[in-house]
């Protein structure tokens, strides 16, 4: 990518094209004396519903300064334009009080003008587009809480400290992006490889991708799931996710230690076909560490870590241990931190399912109450944190 083609802070906003609008009036161009929020949003991308939320009670509070909130989903994974439209649509109506006009693009013109120049590879991700036409701000939208007074004054994009933030941004961002393009080629060789069964081609690519960034964890499951659920080779699976929980532990990574730890106890995608004392051998290492995680300090919260750890205590027969990290995950969506608005919409119903699943008997949450299913061991896995376009 040249230099003169990168978009940062201070540049020159790019056009907008988008196939169609689902939602709200179209918008051609951005109009001077106007502060725009553009967001690339997506229906597979389970942070985006957080953001959504918060944009829309962004665009309710500032509608009479001036600002427009605008979302593009540009990363829609369908078999054809028709079913990712309908994605789209279906996904829009869990927003009742949406407020602000979505478009759909699947031409790749948002990704190459606004995306990929700007080194931006995971959403939710938000540009403000000041009221002359320029970038003044790009990030995660949780970062805009900060910095609104600025953008809104238009104080901030000249300032010492968004150059300051958007040198970090750039130096953060860059080399994951360099690394996301090299490593996109061999990801869709390992995905068109898994669904025509070619094995020995899939493995390859896994190969490659973890010698190419040995710091993926990504990776590291792939190369489990491809063992235990394609290749069905159980004795190198057992070796290979050992590995991956040791490493995961003398990491001491958050994502590593969940995503070793799904691998051990999901029923639906972990390996449930390794001896069982296998596994709870590694459960219990992997709860411990995530157990000790600072939160304060960790990119996941709670509501992400601890219903993984609560899946092995109830897998053990530890029930009491499992509802009691249920509960605290639950209780951690309560926080005063606005972008746990989004969380909690998200992951609030699969917390309370699983609690109720787990004591065997209706659990109420505030207004809502749950009854338990029959014949379901673990409950569910929610996912969450930045999404990265396939």
């Amino acid at each position: 990518m040249e230099s003169n083609k990168i978009l940062s802070v201070e540049s020159q906003a790019p056009a907008l094209k988008v196939r169609d609008w689902v939602r709200g009036e179209p918008l051609a161009n951005f109009q001077p004396g106007k502060l725009y929020i553009l967001e690339f949003c997506g229906t597979w991308c389970g942070p985006c519903v957080g953001a959504m939320l918060n944009l829309i009670e962004l665009q309710e509070t500032y509608k009479d300064s001036g600002v427009e909130v605008v979302a593009v989903a540009a990363h829609e994974r369908a078999a054809s334009s028709d079913e990712a439209r309908g994605k789209l649509e279906a996904w829009l109506a869990k927003f009742p009080e949406l407020n602000f006009p979505v478009a759909f693009d699947d031409t790749g013109a948002m990704d190459t003008l606004w995306m990929k120049p700007s080194f931006s590879i995971g959403i939710p991700r938000v540009f403000v587009i000041d009221r002359d036409g320029y970038i003044a701000f790009i990030g995660h939208p949780d970062k805009l809480h900060d910095v609104l007074p600025q953008l809104l004054d238009g104080t901030w994009r000249t300032s010492a400290q968004a150059k300051a933030t958007e040198s970090e941004r750039i130096a953060e961002d860059e080399p994951k992006a360099r690394k996301h393009a090299l490593n996109k080629p061999i990801r869709d060789k390992f995905c068109a490889a898994c669904e025509i069964g070619d094995w020995k081609t899939a493995l390859a690519a896994v190969e490659e991708g973890i010698a190419l960034d040995p710091n993926d964890h990504q990776w590291r499951e792939s190369h489990v799931y491809l063992l235990h659920h394609g290749m069905r080779d159980m004795e190198t699976c057992l070796a290979v996710l050992w590995q991956f929980v040791r490493e995961a532990i003398d990491r001491g990574d958050e994502n590593w230690l969940v995503t070793a730890m799904i691998q051990v106890i999901d029923p639906e995608i972990g390996c449930q076909s390794l001896p069982s004392a296998e596994r709870f051998a590694m459960g219990k290492e992997l709860s411990k560490h995530i157990l000790a995680l600072d939160l304060a300090q960790c990119n996941l919260p709670a509501s992400l870590l601890y219903p993984e750890v609560a899946r092995y205590y109830y897998a053990i027969g530890n029930k009491d241990r499992a509802v009691e990290l249920i509960e605290t995950a639950l209780k951690s969506l309560d926080g005063p931190d606005p972008d746990m608005h989004g969380l909690k919409e998200d992951l609030q119903p699969d917390l309370l399912q699983t609690l109720a699943n787990y004591k065997g008997e209706e659990v109420c949450y505030g207004n809502v109450c749950v009854v338990p299913r029959t014949n379901i061991s673990s409950g569910a896995t929610p996912k969450g944190g930045e999404d990265e376009p396939g």
